[in-house]
């Protein structure tokens, strides 16, 4: 057994994949000379330092727990949100027993439990949309998981503006480049690194629990694909690339959480203010300097420094493909625009998926 997990691990670790030719994993347990300078091992990046993150995703979402509690729920009430529960239907074990298998009825099962419950069976579709709405959050809830994400992106835009503002790569991206693999990790770009990777890792884990949204599954996807991206950039040593990218695409998440943060509090106008800023902000981001920076960097320029090898095709593979979710993203921005300029006023094509509080109460006047 031994044996099969040390042939794994070996094949896993292949240098010939991770590394460019003449470099081993050995390579960063010695010192090496860059430009006179001499760096030692504990100045590379380490794998074992992917560890942290994971700890430390826990005390984010302990500090997430008391920002909204303490910060974001009384501002919440000051801007007009309401600060209740939504209300269960009578008790009924035979109801609740079919809720808890599923949520939703056919016409079949209908039948059957208005016959063992003896409701009508207005009464037990009535039962059953009080139940789903029972378990739903409220606006204030939601208004408060924005506004954590919001405080999350953009303290982590201006950490990062101050961490590369004097770093070389930020002003000459060629330096990504020049004497790889051999770069130093600063201790305000590892904290960088390890903040982002632990921000991901509570998201992933509390999305669980968090505001259920229609594109759940996809977002978990977009968590754990962001997080396997910086750790396999951080395990390459494509750390400065690493960071640029996280930079770019940090500039325009803080505005979308502000938006709808005015959205929940019923600020319209103020809301479709900032969406028009964001969506300038994400085309030229996303859609400009990412493609003509990064993109044109990492296929054009690196060419000319470093020698072509496995992990290099797999993060160029990343990148594009991370360009085409772009684009994609960007197709549901213009429509959410469209819409906004047909309907009036602007809604998250990334929309939760139980109704809001006014709707809720439409809903409750129909049983009523």
């Amino acid at each position: 057994m031994t044996s099969v997990i040390s042939s794994i691990s070996g094949w896993f670790w292949n240098e010939d994949l991770w590394l460019p030719p003449r470099v081993t994993w050995d390579s960063f347990k010695h010192p090496q000379t860059v430009n006179t300078t001499t760096l030692y091992p504990e100045q590379f990046a380490q794998f074992t330092d992917l560890w942290y993150p994971v700890p430390m995703a826990f005390i984010v979402i302990g500090l997430r727990w008391l920002v909204e509690r303490w910060i974001f729920k009384p501002v919440g009430i000051k801007m007009g949100l309401k600060d209740h529960k939504r209300p269960f239907p009578v008790q009924n074990t035979i109801l609740e027993k079919t809720f808890r298998r599923s949520k939703t009825l056919s016409q079949e099962d209908l039948k059957k439990l208005s016959n063992d419950s003896g409701l009508s069976s207005l009464q037990v579709e009535r039962w059953f949309r009080q139940r789903r709405q029972a378990e739903l959050p409220t606006t204030l809830q939601k208004f408060c998981e924005t506004g954590w994400r919001w405080m999350f992106y953009t303290s982590i835009l201006v950490y990062g503006f101050i961490c590369l503002w004097d770093k070389s790569w930020f002003w000459n991206i060629r330096h990504c480049w020049y004497h790889y693999p051999f770069h130093q990790v600063e201790q305000d770009v590892w904290w960088y690194y390890m903040l982002e990777l632990s921000f991901y890792w509570s998201l992933s884990i509390s999305q669980f629990f968090d505001v259920k949204r229609k594109d759940f599954w996809e977002m978990f996807i977009h968590h754990n694909a962001t997080i396997a991206l910086l750790m396999f950039s951080w395990t390459t040593h494509f750390t400065r690339m690493g960071t640029l990218i996280l930079i770019v695409h940090d500039c325009a998440d803080h505005l979308l959480e502000l938006a709808k943060m005015f959205r929940y509090a019923s600020y319209r106008k103020t809301c479709d203010a900032i969406f028009v800023v964001f969506s300038i902000v994400w085309v030229v981001t996303r859609c400009g300097v990412y493609p003509s920076w990064i993109l044109y960097s990492t296929l054009v320029d690196a060419k000319r420094f470093i020698e072509f090898f496995n992990a290099y095709y797999i993060l160029n593979g990343l990148l594009v493909s991370l360009q085409f979710l772009h684009i994609f993203w960007t197709y549901f921005l213009f429509k959410a625009i469209y819409k906004a300029l047909s309907k009036g006023g602007v809604d998250d094509q990334r929309s939760d998926s139980e109704p809001s509080d006014g709707e809720n109460e439409n809903e409750q006047k129909k049983d009523i």
